[in-house]
């Protein structure tokens, strides 16, 4: 699909809303100079979540996985984070990619990672919106997801985005998420109410 007349470019827009609990985040895509951002956000994690998001039990993911994360296009690499906006920091609390498979391929993996002190308050989901509505505009129908078999709480959060289960080998279970669908399973939610923001910010892009 191509994107909105009269619509700037979607890397451009920034989010302002609120988790469930009433703190205020802003989502914005992520940028290559978000690397030392990045870095402290995934310091947050607990050792369980750093495992459960790079099957690996490490303090910090090796310098290539961090420089691979931050080289976003908005186009092959799409990338967007949540800050906290009443901190002076600006510290990071989540961030979701999709990594198209090859340039003109509509397919892409998909990844989404939350500081464990905001888990619980629908930010997955809004992070999930506002990729699936970049995935739209860069003609992105399909995602791809490897979780581990014991994440029961990734497993979970998929499937109620209508992900399907496609596969499975060493622990590990492989998940396809249809864009279209699970940007409508999301636009037709009412919770959490962060998304109204999400899609009145993006309502141009979604005619």
């Amino acid at each position: 699909m191509t994107q909105a007349s009269g619509a700037g470019p979607i890397d451009d827009v920034i989010v302002h809303t609120r988790l469930e609990n009433g703190v205020k985040v802003c989502i914005r895509a992520v940028r290559p100079d978000d690397e030392d951002r990045l870095r402290s956000g995934i310091a947050q994690l607990s050792q369980e979540s750093r495992y459960l998001r790079f099957f690996s039990v490490a303090p910090t993911p090796p310098d290539h996985v961090i420089e691979r994360l931050v080289e976003v296009d908005g186009h092959r690499h799409l990338a967007w984070g949540a800050i906290l906006s009443d901190d002076p920091q600006r510290t990071a609390i989540g961030v979701v990619h999709a990594v198209r498979n090859a340039d003109r391929s509509q397919r892409g993996e998909f990844a989404v990672g939350i500081v464990d002190a905001y888990h619980g308050l629908g930010l997955a989901r809004m992070l999930t919106a506002v990729l699936l509505v970049h995935c739209r505009i860069e003609g992105i129908a399909a995602l791809d997801a490897q979780i581990l078999n014991e994440n029961r709480a990734a497993m979970a959060f998929i499937q109620s985005l209508g992900g399907e289960r496609s596969g499975s080998d060493e622990g590990v279970s492989d998940y396809v998420l249809d864009t279209g669908a699970a940007l409508a399973k999301l636009r037709a939610s009412e919770e959490p109410s962060g998304l109204k923001d999400v899609f009145a910010a993006f309502a141009v892009y979604l005619d």
